[in-house]
Parts: C-alpha cells; structure tokens; sequence
C-alpha cells in the first residue's frame, strides 16, 4: 500500500472489512446499501460507490477501493457507454475479450458495458480512486441535453468514433483531462448535481472533438502476460535481499526483455528498478517506525549492503535521514499529532 493515500483511508473509516457501501443520491434523497463479503471472506477489503443521477441516461459514480481486487458482474447493456477517470492509485481491468486495460493518476478507460459485465478488478498498488460517467447512446440521439443538440452531438456518431471495430480505449493523462475531471471529487454537496450537469457536456464535447489515439492498444495487454508480471512482482518483493536482473527474469519466465519491462511499467506504473527502489525504501520507512533494528541491519533487510547508499537513496526519497525519519515518527506518535 501506499503512503500518500490518507484521504482514501479517511473516506472509508467506518466501512468493515469486506464490506461495499453503495450509496444512490437521486431526487429521494439518500438511499444506503451494504454488501458484506464483497471482497470476499477473510479479505480486509473496503470500498464504498456514489451514485448521482445527473440526467436520464446518463449518471456519474464515484469509486473508492482499498483492496487487491474486486468483482465486476451485472446485466449488459450494450448501448451504455461508460468513462472513466483514475484519480489516484491504479486499476487494471481485465475483460470479456481476455485482454487487461491499466489505468494510472489521470487515465481515461472508455468502454462500453456488455465488455464488462463479468469483470475482474486488479489493484496493483491497493487501493483505487476514481469516478465514472456512464452515458446511454440511446438517449443521446436527439433527446439529449440541449447544449449537446445544438453542438450535433449524438450517441451514434459517438459509439462509431470509439467503438467502430475495436474495443475498449484507454486514454493517457493530459492537461485537459485533467481540467474536467479535477474539480468534480470536492464539491459542495448543494452543487453537485448542477455542476455534474456542466461537466457531464464538456467531458462529451471534448470527447466528440478530440482525435482518436492512433496506439488504440495503449496499456493493454492479454491477460496471461499479466499474470506473469504478478508473479515475477511477487517473487521479486519477497525476499529483498535478493536482486534479480531483468536478463534472468526474462529467462525463467520465457518472456522477452522488451515485453517484461512494458508490462510491468503498465500494471505498476513505474519502470521495475524505479519500483523496486521505492518499495525497498517504503519498507525501510515502516522497519524504522516499527522496529529498533540499526540503520545498518534495516539496509540490509531492503537489500543495501552498503550503508551510506541506503542513507543517501532515503534522503532522496523522503527528504530526511533514517535517523531523523525514526526521532519525527516516533515525536509525532509520543505527543498524538
């Protein structure tokens, strides 16, 4: 798990483990339910979805997962397309047509929901944030809201643009992604629904303006591949102490350098040294809050044989010595801040 996810933490305080709250906000109000066991039994497990009506035919739903993996599974309906955001962490979704979608921070999936309606949700780092928009095509064809009329937007033209011939699309991080979708998480709860109203037509708008990406496949891969690569992650985060190469991984896993490398910079989001960097030190991090072990024996726990190196790689990623890292943790807890 991470370490910068304290709002996702805080968002689900109260939830118990293996429990999903789903929470519907039309005009009735607020309307509660619980799925206990979602995560399956004796999984820790938490996660809790916000429905909103925003028109007919079109909702919004905000997602957030603290989990390795969930389950998808409803009825298809084939002219419903949905969009989704990934705000923080990483989601990998693996589809009916056996292939793997990866998002990161930022990502748009767009996908229509016959391709997911018996759908498996990997978390490679624990936990997800996101929100999803789910417009029926249908309604769009000459019923939608006005603005979209007059701009000639149209359900038809939409699902050919991004579905003719192909499948799912994954959508890189940009500026202007980022533009519609940063001001939805944190809204006031009496200027929601106006201010989904506004976003819901821009988010389609741009959608109907920009050109689809020539690499449709981006961040996609079958998922047998990924399976591999978490295995491969499982093995190389067990025993810290032990550095493999890429070069011997590839051998052992009968996959090529090239392939091992992409993969998994896809499902984790980093290159595999730059990750594994970072886990040694994350690890580091809670051997120092945890334990009274030396600098020099948690080093070689993380698997730096050479103390100073280990000091010099945690500077660089916490801003801080070890030793100082252990005296702020250990004040903080003394004096409850």
């Amino acid at each position: 798990m991470q370490e910068n996810c304290h709002y996702i933490e805080n968002e689900l305080a109260g939830i118990l483990p293996g429990a999903l709250h789903v929470e519907k906000y039309g005009a009735g109000g607020r309307a509660v339910s619980v799925h206990q066991n979602y995560f399956g039994e004796n999984s820790i497990g938490r996660g809790r979805l916000r429905y909103f009506q925003v028109y007919p035919g079109i909702s919004l739903m905000f997602s957030c997962f603290w989990s390795d993996h969930y389950t998808i599974r409803h009825s298809p309906e084939p002219s419903v397309m949905h969009i989704n955001h990934c705000r923080q962490g990483r989601s990998g979704w693996r589809m009916a047509n056996g292939m793997t979608f990866y998002m990161g921070p930022g990502d748009l999936l767009l996908h229509m929901t016959d391709d997911c309606c018996d759908s498996e949700m990997s978390l490679p780092l624990g936990y997800y944030e996101g929100v999803s928009v789910a417009a029926d095509l249908g309604s769009l064809n000459g019923h939608g809201p006005e603005l979209l009329r007059e701009a000639g937007i149209n359900g038809a033209a939409l699902h050919d643009k991004f579905f003719g011939g192909h499948g799912p699309l994954v959508m890189p991080a940009s500026d202007k992604i980022e533009h519609i979708f940063s001001e939805l998480y944190e809204l006031p709860p009496h200027i929601r629904i106006p201010y989904f109203k506004l976003k819901v037509q821009e988010l389609l708008m741009f959608l109907s303006l920009m050109e689809v990406p020539q690499d449709h496949a981006l961040n996609t891969h079958l998922s047998q591949q990924v399976e591999v690569i978490r295995t491969i992650h499982d093995r190389i985060t067990k025993n810290l102490q032990r550095r493999y190469t890429i070069g011997e991984l590839s051998r052992q896993y009968l996959m090529n350098t090239s392939t091992l490398k992409n993969v998994f910079k896809s499902v984790y989001g980093l290159p595999i040294a730059s990750y594994m960097k970072q886990y040694r030190l994350k690890q580091a991090a809670q051997l120092l809050k945890n334990t009274d072990d030396s600098i020099a024996a948690v080093a070689g726990k993380v698997g730096y044989e050479n103390q100073s190196k280990f000091t010099q790689a945690f500077k660089e990623q916490y801003h801080v010595l070890p030793t100082e890292f252990r005296k702020q943790y250990r004040s903080e807890k003394h004096t409850g801040i």
